[in-house]
């Protein structure tokens, strides 16, 4: 994955504190001024006047945590879908887990997913945040979101499994 054309940019504010400024590729500009006492402020720019903040968005330390867990999420779950990409008949899919699973409050590793589907369970995405890599014993729980890579074939079994248990 390639990281040309983002700039991160770092203004010193006497007296405030810092602002680290990212510049998209199309030019739009975000902010992030970290205050010293702490606080810190979102800011999105004009699109006309890249020097004036249309927006500032005062954040507390738990959303601007939330924030930063949506974004790694969304970023870690793009990078694994482009996975498949790179690799002929491999495929990324995100599974919710039925709310009537056989699986519901189990663990993974009751599934026995990989042996019955020959398709990996790499992540769990749960309340926005992502369980990469998860374990055996992780158990699976109303609203999870299953990330599995594998064949078609093996994708669709393990929907099939989560939906109905083995055959």
């Amino acid at each position: 994955m390639s990281h040309v054309g983002i700039r991160i940019e770092k203004v010193d504010l006497p007296g405030i504190g810092v602002r680290h400024d990212l510049v998209t590729e199309h030019g739009r500009r975000i902010s992030v001024v970290s205050h010293r006492d702490g606080e810190r402020d979102l800011g999105v720019f004009d699109e006309d006047d890249p020097d004036a903040c249309r927006n500032s968005v005062p954040l507390n330390d738990e959303e601007a945590a939330a924030l930063a867990d949506v974004l790694g999420a969304s970023v870690m779950l793009s990078r694994l879908t482009s996975l498949s990409d790179e690799t002929a008949g491999l495929y990324t899919e995100q599974i919710a887990l039925p709310t009537d699973s056989p699986f519901l409050n189990r663990t993974l590793g009751d599934t026995k997913a990989r042996t019955r589907t020959h398709a990996s369970i790499v992540a769990i995405v749960r309340d926005g945040q992502v369980i990469p890599s998860p374990t055996p014993a992780e158990s699976l729980r109303a609203g999870d979101v299953i990330v599995a890579v594998g064949t078609r074939e093996g994708l669709d079994g393990v929907s099939r499994l989560l939906a109905n248990g083995p055959d």
